[in-house]
């Protein structure tokens, strides 16, 4: 009898799944019996069984891209249609401190795809925002491995401080994501104009970037490896002149009398370039119950330059787990940990006349690599010219160098229910960071070693930032009307220490430690610390009718410990509304339009990143003197003045309004969203030198100054063909204008010196102007009869002098793009990223040393067009011209590139599907596969100052990017 009752009570359940759309059938999709852990996925032909279940029990199918769908259990075959997901309004979107459906939004948000962050051969976080996402431009201003990318969100807003957006990784806010791999993403939004921002207020000035990871879900257990292989390789190289053409110009430049006889024995590019090639292995583990939810990844990256010893290594670890403990009390853990060391191959800024790059092509070809009389020691010898270092020697200075540093996230809030419409929510978080730069140059192999007798140092540092949250929110839903009100509180708290030592006189073994260094530097080790907090207190309230009549505002108040106490509090509040306008009757016959909405908002967001942990007050530097000198026994540190005192130092401060209209439209297969925006920045902090007298104590930082960005913005997305064979556009173009309107003090800052030649700055700012202009003389060619460079006289007094100099180019793009298309059919899948910037000046100040014939170091084939003879129409002026900053080294750096082509294929059969195999994805991506541009650099992409927000586009020796070419595979299971 119990046997037939368990009969009666329990049936087996089987059907096939299929695409609504297209009536294909859908393998892998998860069928789980609701309430339970229990269930299956499709094979390969959409079919799917079930034994032992209970009878009327409800059946959940589920499937990535379409809507979620639920069926009663019976004993009849059930045919299951799955509706494509394409109702992109009402997908979650995060925003500060909380979320909202898309179809709600008031401020501008840009959302990027991660749906193939695990396909293409990028390293961090920046590369995957490139082209991605409307008023976010990203530049990686240097192809080293492991490089940081400068990312701007709708301009430069600060003069001397800092230009990055606030990152905020799970609630946690961070300095940068150097430490995450972009497997473990899940979610991207930018939050772009200051009512979306000014919810985070003292750090929001640029632009918030907000990135969740990935989570554990229920009943779908999944173990994910993804495994790349990719080989990289210089994108363009610059020819030297070989021997014979060497002499030739040094013959005419007449330094140095080379003997004949010499002849070509290096390829110096050969020597110093390689195959580059990155190796990188993920796998993560995720399940979920009702109660337990979890998520664990581990990974490695292991990246080899195309410079030779160049390097970066990363190894990452994180757990998200989730449990809900009781119905009123749901607690989350996310610990991430990684640990990332490169060895910084010096070029262009701070190296010798460019570094490694330069040196390719200065260094004569007639050179060997080891010099014959010292077998040991690299080739020194240049007939006099001390100014020649090997790319070889330059890159053994930096050989041994490693700059290493680990980094621990660690996470965790309890998420009280305390009603249905009231919740609150505490967070806890430690960012810990670890690093230690060690450098050791033998004293054999290189000149300056020798001359060191061997040289070591050791500096380390650690910091350890605390962030403490608490944050209610009430929403409530009644008829048409719709409610959210959030407040809450936020307790940030750093503490940061270093020290460093040096040292040289080594043994000849080669010992790396600093225990072998027999003098140890009494003027050049120390150790520091400081301490910086942030108070804060914020709100915001909601409200929407109907989804009709929206309307958001924000306040947050922030006390910083680094600025004054009478001036450390600032008040950052912010208003967005919205119109839906397709909800009104008027719009009834536009069957055409799904969804039109029109939003504007207006706020204040601060910034005081970028000044040291005590700007406001003076201080003072300590310098040990030589005690152990005859008569200086008894002496003690000196103690100098480094600053002045700022008495009323206080937030930096960006207004920014924002107009914008969201269209969705043809059943959801076009959308659109345009923005207008206009920021201002006032009270920007900036490092300044007043008066007259001793630099050392002229120094202040003050707020002055006042800075506008102005721009359009452009997103759309299309569905062009849907069906067996999808093809989807996603297209966003960028329009930026920035503006220096004034200044309080000095009115004039030069800066960029990138010659021992020229001796002038290349940078000039002053308001009127957009941040980073080149300044120098205008160059009207080279004159037939003297093959001189013609340099215009403006001011026409005859003669040429600094008074001439002018404003000679603008680093600033007119306009940045991305263009992604996807193809998809049947198992392939097709994708193509083309990104570009136009309207952007280079200063290329690399062709000061490779084409200014003034001395002994070899030059590039471009020379050979130089001028000779009177008469003579060229292009390029004779050997040793008068070499100035001019327009002559001023490019067009617009580009084209074809940043990233994939294509992938999904495995199915019934093999695998036994095997409990659901995934088996291999594919090929080439990045940086073509480029378009009128540039004569190595590549367009290019800043050697970095994420500097007052000097950009110039390239003086910088590491070039890298082609890539990739081969890998996804299986999951």
């Amino acid at each position: 009898m119990t046997t037939a009752v368990y009969a009666q009570e329990h049936i087996s359940v089987s059907g096939v799944v299929t695409n609504a759309s297209s009536g294909e059938s859908l393998p892998g999709v998860s069928v789980i019996i609701k309430g339970t852990t229990q269930g299956t996925k499709t094979d390969e032909n959409g079919r799917f069984t079930l034994t032992n279940v209970q009878r009327d029990a409800t059946l959940q199918i589920t499937y990535i891209g379409f809507n979620q769908t639920e069926v009663k259990a019976v004993t009849n075959p059930l045919q299951i249609q799955l509706e494509p997901s394409v109702n992109l309004l009402e997908d979650v979107v995060v925003i500060g401190y909380g979320s909202v459906k898309r179809k709600d939004v008031t401020t501008a948000i840009s959302s990027v795809s991660t749906a193939d962050l695990d396909k293409r051969p990028i390293v961090s976080t920046g590369q995957a925002l490139q082209g991605k996402a409307a008023g976010v431009a990203v530049v990686q201003p240097n192809g080293a491995p492991g490089g940081e990318t400068s990312i701007r969100i709708r301009g430069t807003t600060s003069f001397n401080g800092s230009n990055d957006p606030l990152y905020v990784v799970d609630n946690v806010p961070v300095d940068n994501v150097n430490f995450l791999s972009p497997n473990d993403i899940a979610d991207i939004q930018v939050l772009k104009d200051a009512s979306s921002a000014a919810i985070y207020g003292s750090r929001a000035a640029n632009g918030v970037v907000l990135i969740t990871t990935k989570a554990g879900s229920t009943g779908n257990a999944k173990i994910s490896l993804n495994t790349q292989v990719t080989q990289t390789d210089v994108i363009n190289n610059i020819k030297p002149l070989n021997t014979a053409q060497y002499k030739e110009l040094q013959d005419e430049i007449g330094l140095i009398n080379l003997p004949d006889g010499l002849t070509d024995q290096t390829n110096w590019f050969d020597e110093a370039y390689t195959k580059g090639n990155i190796q990188s292995y993920q796998a993560s583990v995720s399940d979920g119950t009702e109660k337990i939810k979890y998520f664990l990844s581990g990974g490695y990256t292991n990246e080899k330059g195309t410079l030779a010893t160049a390097f970066y290594k990363r190894y990452n670890f994180r757990a998200n787990i989730s449990d809900q403990i009781r119905k009123w009390l749901n607690v989350t853990a996310n610990i991430a940990y990684s640990d990332y060391s490169n060895n910084g191959v010096t070029t262009g800024l701070g190296a010798n006349r460019g570094g490694v790059v330069l040196s390719v092509i200065n260094t004569p070809t007639y050179a060997p690599i080891w010099d014959p009389e010292h077998p040991n020691q690299y080739y020194n010898n240049f007939y006099g010219i001390g100014n020649i270092t090997s790319p070889l020697e330059n890159m053994a200075r930096s050989k041994n160098n490693k700059n290493r540093e680990n980094r621990l996230i660690a996470s965790g809030n309890a998420l009280i229910t305390i009603l249905p419409e009231l919740t609150f929510k505490s967070s806890f978080a430690i960012d810990r960071r670890n690093a230690v730069n060690t450098t050791f140059l033998d004293p054999i192999s290189t000149a300056w070693g020798r001359n060191q007798y061997g040289e070591g140092s050791d500096s380390r540092n650690m910091n350890t930032v605390l962030t403490f949250d608490n944050v209610a929110t009430y929403t409530k839903a009644f008829d048409k009307h719709n409610v959210e009100a959030m407040t809450g509180t936020s307790w940030t708290k750093s503490n940061y220490t270093n020290n460093w030592i040096n040292g040289s006189h080594y043994r000849n073994d080669l010992i790396e430690t600093l225990n072998a260094a027999n003098k140890i530097a009494w003027d050049n080790t120390g150790s520091g610390g400081s301490e910086w907090g942030i108070m804060s207190y914020f709100g915001r309230v909601a409200y929407n009718f109907d989804s009709k009549y929206l309307i958001t505002a924000n306040l947050r108040a922030d006390g910083s410990s680094k600025l004054h106490p009478d001036s450390r509090w600032g008040y950052f509040p912010s208003v967005s509304a919205a119109w839906r306008l397709s909800s009104e009757s008027f719009m009834d016959g536009a069957d055409w339009l799904d969804d039109l909405k029109i939003r504007g908002g207006w706020g204040q967001t601060g910034n005081q990143s970028g000044i040291s942990d005590y700007a406001y007050l003076q201080r003072y530097s300590l310098s040990r003197v030589e005690w152990f000198k005859e008569g200086q026994e008894n002496a003690v540190p000196v103690v100098t003045p480094t600053n002045l005192r700022t008495r009323d130092l206080t937030w930096e401060t960006t207004t920014q309004s924002n107009v914008g209209i969201d269209l969705t439209a043809l059943n959801n297969r076009l959308t659109v969203a345009l923005d207008y925006y206009y920021k201002r920045t006032t009270d920007m902090l900036m490092n300044v030198t007043v008066g007259s007298g001793p630099a050392i104590s002229r120094n202040i930082i003050r707020n002055e100054g006042v800075m506008t960005n102005k721009g359009i913005e452009l997103t759309v997305g299309s569905k062009n063909i849907d069906g067996a064979f999808i093809w989807n556009t996603d297209f966003n173009i960028s329009f930026n204008q920035n503006n220096l309107e004034s200044l309080a003090l000095a009115q004039i800052y030069n800066d960029a010196t990138t010659s021992d030649v020229t001796h002038d700055y290349v940078v000039r700012n002053e308001p009127g102007r957009a941040l980073g202009g080149f300044f120098g003389y205008i160059s009207d060619g080279v004159d037939p009869e003297t093959g001189e460079l013609l340099y215009r006289d403006l001011n026409q007094d005859g003669r040429i002098s600094s008074t001439d100099r002018t404003y000679i180019g603008d680093p600033n793009p007119d306009f940045v793009f991305g263009l992604t298309n996807h193809f998809s059919y049947k198992n392939f899948n097709l994708s193509i990223f083309l990104q570009g910037s136009y309207g952007n000046d280079i200063f290329n100040a690399s062709r000061i040393e490779t084409e200014g014939m003034y001395d002994g170091k070899n030059q590039s084939t471009r020379v050979l067009d130089r001028w000779r003879i009177p008469g003579q129409i060229t292009d390029v002026p004779k050997a040793n011209f008068d070499i100035k900053n001019s327009s002559y080294f001023v490019e067009d750096g617009s580009y084209l590139r074809v940043k990233n082509i994939f294509l992938s294929y999904n495995i199915q059969s019934a093999t695998l599907t036994r095997l409990g195999i659901g995934k088996v994805q291999p594919y090929i991506s080439a990045n940086n596969l073509l480029t378009w541009t009128n540039y004569t650099g190595m590549d367009p992409e290019v800043n050697q100052w970095g994420n500097n927000g007052a000097i950009q586009g110039i390239d003086w020796g910088t590491y070039p990017q890298s082609r890539s070419f990739v081969v890998g595979i996804n299986v999951e299971f």
